[in-house]
């Protein structure tokens, strides 16, 4: 019974979600914490509420973490986002004692934006003039901790610490008496925030159908000069299940997961993330997502191999008229 009235509550979520129309609300900043730079995560068109990802949980539900496998967990990953900004991000997960303690993770993520040449107006032709070359980039870094409350049950969060640094400008400065012209300055822009993340993973322990949610960014509101903004908070509810469960007889050597969000964004309408992911041996991995109700991407693609703890995932994500995005990531588990 439970497992039907939780069925019904994702449905008529979905269903929700689905009606939802495309209308950016453009109501946050540091938008680099919603960006996906996990190759297996991108490929999958997000849709990891509810997949267990070792310390790459940590990007999408700390809860996932609770289960990972071994002591020791490394990940790390390289993309180069439109307009050739260029993301890494790395986590770090290990259990003491067999998880008897739970697991802790951290995380790091960078974002180097290029350089921007930047200018000033002046009174002369042509009405500006060149001044400093600005190097602006983001980070964040994190720590979390999950725990399995039950063998169905895990709960995980995370604390985590952002900063953006956008370059030096030229200001005009004024003085305190009226009788004394104006001058020029230098300022530094920048702002930094603290922000958290936790979620829930629920197993049903039928036919491997998992339901979670995940709250993500979630602070306080951040000043900037003379602007306020929130942090790009995200709630997603999610369900999965293997498909060839389902199927009677059907060697254990395969798995095809099917994984749904829907997710709600202080940035976006709400819209729903699919992913669907083949497993042969744990050895070989192919990927499919598609995105609903976005702009410029819809479907999203990969693969991955697996092997004695080490692994490689690769994503390929077309961007309409922003060309496209690869992804790639490295994991080792001992």
């Amino acid at each position: 019974m439970k497992i039907k009235i939780l069925t019904l509550c994702l449905l008529l979520l979905l269903t929700g979600t689905a009606t939802a129309e495309f209308n950016k609300l453009a109501q946050t900043g540091f938008q680099f914490l919603s960006v996906i730079s996990d190759a297996r995560g991108a490929a999958l068109a997000g849709a990891m509420t509810t997949l267990p990802y070792r310390s790459g949980s940590l990007f999408f539900n700390p809860a996932g973490m609770a289960e990972m496998e071994g002591s020791v967990d490394v990940l790390a990953s390289k993309n180069t986002w439109i307009a050739d900004i260029e993301h890494t991000t790395m986590s770090i997960a290990f259990s003491p004692a067999n998880r008897r303690f739970g697991v802790f993770g951290v995380t790091a993520q960078s974002v180097n934006y290029g350089d921007i040449q930047g200018t000033m107006v002046w009174g002369r032709d042509p009405g500006w003039v060149e001044t400093n070359l600005l190097t602006p980039s983001a980070l964040s870094f994190g720590l979390g901790y999950a725990v399995q409350l039950s063998d169905r049950f895990s709960i995980g969060g995370q604390a985590k610490y952002a900063a953006q640094q956008l370059g030096y400008g030229v200001i005009e400065v004024h003085p305190n008496f009226q009788d004394e012209p104006d001058s020029l300055g230098v300022q530094k822009f920048s702002t930094s925030a603290y922000a958290f993340d936790f979620g829930t993973l629920f197993k049903t322990g039928y036919n491997g159908i998992a339901f979670g949610m995940n709250v993500r960014n979630f602070s306080n509101e951040i000043s900037f000069l003379d602007e306020n903004f929130q942090l790009p908070l995200t709630f997603s509810m999610g369900v999965s299940m293997d498909l060839l469960n389902f199927v009677p007889n059907f060697s254990d050597a395969h798995s095809l997961m099917m994984s749904v969000d829907a997710v709600h964004s202080r940035s976006y309408p709400e819209h729903l993330n699919l992913g669907f992911e083949y497993n042969l041996l744990d050895m070989l991995y192919l990927r499919y997502g598609y995105l609903h109700n976005r702009d410029e991407r819809n479907s999203t693609f990969g693969f991955g191999v697996s092997r004695f703890g080490l692994g490689v995932d690769y994503a390929y994500i077309p961007f309409g008229i922003l060309d496209e995005v690869q992804m790639i990531t490295v994991r080792f588990t001992y």
